[in-house]
């Protein structure tokens, strides 16, 4: 493969990367904060989406296209939080995975109900379309190039907010003991209402910048939700630095697994077989990688629960 190759293939790793970032920096807050396995993560990803098409169908304007995306998935995560999970605090973690796999199929069907089952296009921005030349002589899409430099800057948004901020001081107080700040006098309500639709924003605005470059569908949010829920499990619970990192490996060794294991498999097998064997492995290579990191770091690299 030659290093051109390579170099692009690696972007395409990041941006991946970055992108789940998005959606696991969201489920990692809510999980940590609150406790809660919520499915319905990825249903929120979607509606995000489809805000986003309808937005920029409507104005042409892909800016408000992504404002709408982040307004719609925020809002809708709030009402959720209000009407539905402000009843699974006490209950235990399968009621929770019954209740937001509900809400993943009420999403789907409304959605479907709405829009109709085909999907929807979103058209990358006139400003952001075509390539840029990166040093080394690497031709690269310049809206995917932005995807990688969104994902930082969100990344270091939400540095500052977890760290610099009084906000922040409450959502790490939450995670580690919900009952001490309560007592202390914060809304206890109000913080994992905002909590929740932080969360459901950031997965919405991943779900509008990953659907300029793909179609936009119902059910569209549920394979991302996989991946995610490995990104948290690998970079340890809770933990934003954690998403980031386990979001970054993932989004890599997915990537590139799919590149190298094949031609890896070339020099012992037929191209046709190599081709099929090293699909299959890659598949399989960021199970592997969780594994591994479970071996070496049972609450991932950064959890701090035992």
């Amino acid at each position: 493969m030659s290093p051109i190759l390579l170099a692009e293939q690696v972007l395409n790793g990041l941006q991946s990367g970055v992108m789940l970032f998005l959606m696991a920096a969201g489920l990692t807050l809510i999980f940590g904060v609150m406790g809660l396995i919520n499915l319905a993560h990825g249903a929120l990803y979607m509606v995000g989406a489809f805000a986003a098409a309808t937005v920029a169908g409507l104005t042409g304007s892909f800016l408000l296209a992504l404002v709408a995306a982040l307004a719609a998935a925020a809002a809708a995560g709030a009402l959720v939080e209000t009407l539905v999970i402000r009843r699974l605090y006490a209950r235990d973690h399968l009621d929770q995975v019954l209740a937001t796999f509900a809400l993943i199929l009420i999403f789907s069907e409304g959605t479907r109900w709405v829009f109709g089952s085909f999907p929807l296009y979103l058209d990358v921005p006139d400003a952001l379309s075509g390539t840029v030349t990166l040093p080394g002589g690497i031709a690269y899409p310049l809206y995917r190039l932005a995807l990688i430099v969104i994902g930082i800057a969100v990344a270091l948004g939400l540095w500052w907010l977890n760290s610099r901020t009084r906000l922040g001081i409450r959502i790490r107080a939450g995670e580690n003991d919900r009952e001490m700040i309560a007592a202390l006098g914060v809304d206890i309500s109000k913080l994992y209402t905002l909590v929740f639709a932080l969360g459901a924003g950031l997965a919405g605005l991943a779900g509008a910048l990953v659907g300029a470059i793909q179609s936009v569908q119902v059910g569209m949010g549920e394979p991302v939700l996989i991946l995610a829920f490995v990104v948290i499990v690998i970079g340890g619970i809770g933990s934003i630095r954690g998403a980031l990192i386990g979001a970054l490996l993932v989004g890599l060794t997915d990537t590139l697994g799919g590149v190298l294991l094949p031609e890896l498999f070339r020099l012992f097998i037929d191209p046709a077989s190599a081709a099929t064997a090293g699909s299959a492995f890659a598949s399989m290579a960021i199970y592997v990688l969780m594994a591994a990191v479970l071996v070496w770091r049972p609450t991932g690299l950064f959890g701090g629960r035992a």
